[in-house]
């Protein structure tokens, strides 16, 4: 179950009154391009994939963390009875499926990483976690990104970026290209998408 985009919205809008910040215009560019690749394949609900780009990083309504904006976003949605916004909130960190992977603070407790590794490994991926995880690396608070640059500017900023991830960032791409039969972003409309202030 997920919320409407109106409600979806009002998540956001509570989530940015609690914790302000740019991640807000980030979750609405996931969110444009989410729709915009559902759309183009033909076989996806693009009104469904709005909502989870929308509410993906809804963990941060809780402050600034790292890892721990995956927990506090999967509890929150699950607390709040939509187990599919959940589901985003904890694997969109996770294109190969591992834990090792992230890249950022793992500020959680010993528990709440138990949790997460307990949680992500019951989760079976469909396309709507690949096309989020995909969304997650196309989507900058200023509008949507080059892939390769943006990963590039991670590895700048945080000294490394796992060479698996990075295939696998690649790879969603490829995947989604192929299914659309497009270029990823001309769909997006990378040149002229601005999302707005919330």
């Amino acid at each position: 179950m997920i919320p409407t985009r109106e409600e979806a919205m009002e998540f956001l809008r509570d989530g940015l009154a609690c914790n302000p910040g740019p991640w807000g215009r980030h979750c609405l560019t996931a969110a444009h391009c989410a729709e915009k690749i559902a759309h183009a394949c033909g076989d996806m609900d693009s009104e469904k994939a709005y909502i989870l780009g929308l509410l993906h990083d809804i963990g941060r309504k809780f402050g600034v963390r790292h890892l721990g904006h995956v927990l506090d976003g999967y509890i929150y949605m699950k607390q709040s009875g939509y187990d599919e916004v959940a589901k985003i909130c904890l694997t969109h960190s996770f294109n190969n499926h591992r834990i090792d992977d992230y890249i950022g603070k793992f500020d959680v407790s010993d528990e709440e990483l138990r949790l997460i590794k307990t949680e992500l490994d019951k989760a079976v991926y469909d396309e709507y976690d690949r096309l989020i995880q995909l969304c997650d690396s196309l989507a900058g608070a200023g509008g949507v990104l080059d892939v390769e640059e943006r990963m590039k500017d991670v590895k700048k900023r945080y000294g490394f970026y796992p060479q698996a991830k990075w295939d696998t960032n690649i790879r969603l791409m490829q995947h989604f290209e192929k299914k659309m039969n497009q270029n990823i972003y001309i769909v997006c409309e990378k040149d002229t998408f601005v999302p707005e202030d919330i």
